[in-house]
């Protein structure tokens, strides 16, 4: 029984039809790259995901349509040529920034002094944490920052992280500052992890940054002509003085700098609160400033094997109570040796100041550059 003439026609249209679909899906897509590609050029990862997740939905409908027109093959071809080049270019970018950022971050212990630094811009402590800044910020270029400050201590045997995104300056002093920051579930998270991997307690919680954070970064990040621009996450220190417990947390967080994420750890290199009545207006400084600050820099600057134990034997000077009457304030550079691992350390400057020291240390080197401090 020979087919019927409408039976014909039906097939003769079937390939047609299919070639008409499939041009005009390729027509579709090819205007949903032209769209994705302008609203996300500035993003370079997600225009590469775009990209690539269009390439295979060409590659697919190419394949069906290969056999039913010959018409839209030498358009497709020249737009997949196009997209290969515009990948290889995009995957070349995304392997740049990937290679910058599994170098490690360095880490810097600043001393911070107090709030009133911030005001006094001939002070050289104010000018040194400027220039930190800038290093960090054109040099460092982190994505996110986490920083151990003096002024918050949690339990004997657990760590709080603020996890929170958008929190108040806590004001310890009388000083009413504002310091613009955010900052990052993510990341908060990851140091909780990592803790906890590392058998010690972590919870977070909403806080917000302490005058050992925001006073420093005031004078390092200036919000106007220097800004951070990246999440900060302010994690605690125990509420003890034991160095090797401080030391151990920061070898804890030592893989977020794998991450690009900078640990700061902020404190006081000499700290004497309680000899300020016989020092101030006079920069002359006291016996144990000069002598323990020098022990500081010998112990910090020692052979990473050697270090822990050096710098555990520190609190155990003559002078120690003297330069630390409390050791807050010195255990911040603990965790910043416990996280450098097997990177040596410098001290960047120091200024002995009555009762004080101002030494700035830097654990590690810079990955892409050469420093200027």
């Amino acid at each position: 029984m020979s087919p019927s003439p409408d039976s014909q026609q039906d097939q003769t249209r079937k390939p047609v039809s299919v070639a008409v679909l499939s041009l005009l899906a390729l027509v579709f897509a090819v205007a949903i790259a032209l769209v994705l590609g302008y609203t996300n050029h500035t993003d370079s990862n997600s225009a590469t995901a775009n990209l690539f997740g269009l390439r295979r939905y060409f590659a697919s409908s190419l394949s069906s349509t290969s056999t039913s027109t010959s018409v839209a093959r030498p358009a497709a071809t020249a737009l997949g040529r196009d997209f290969s080049k515009s990948a290889t270019q995009s995957q070349q970018r995304d392997s740049a920034i990937m290679s910058e950022d599994n170098k490690r971050t360095p880490i810097y212990f600043l001393s911070h002094g107090g709030p009133s630094v911030m005001y006094d811009h001939d002070h050289p402590a104010y000018h040194k944490l400027g220039q930190i800044g800038r290093e960090i910020t054109t040099k460092v270029k982190p994505r996110a920052v986490v920083v151990f400050s003096a002024h918050w201590q949690a339990g004997r045997d657990t760590i709080q992280v603020n996890n929170a995104e958008i929190t108040d300056l806590i004001y310890d002093h009388y000083y009413k500052e504002k310091y613009p920051n955010v900052g990052s579930r993510e990341v908060a998270n990851k140091v909780i992890d990592y803790l906890r991997k590392a058998g010690i307690n972590a919870e977070g919680v909403k806080r917000g940054l302490d005058h050992g954070v925001w006073a420093s970064f005031k004078c390092a990040f200036d919000p106007e002509s220097n800004p951070l621009n990246v999440p900060i996450v302010q994690v605690s220190l125990f509420n003890s003085e034991d160095p090797v417990q401080h030391y151990k947390l920061g070898q804890a967080v030592s893989a977020l700098r794998d991450e690009n994420i900078l640990i700061i750890v902020s404190g006081m290199a000499v700290h004497n609160l309680r000899d300020l009545r016989f020092t101030r207006g006079d920069p002359k400084p006291m016996p144990y400033t000069v002598s323990f600050d020098e022990a500081l820099k010998e112990a910090v600057t020692t052979a990473p094997a050697d270090r822990e134990k050096a710098m555990a034997d520190l609190l155990k000077r003559p002078d120690a109570r003297q330069a630390h009457p409390s050791f807050e304030h010195l255990l911040p550079i603990h965790i910043g040796a416990g996280a450098a691992g097997e990177d040596v350390a410098r001290r960047l400057w120091t200024y002995k100041d009555g009762s004080m020291s101002w030494a700035q240390y830097r654990f590690g080197e810079l990955a892409n550059a050469a420093s200027s401090l």
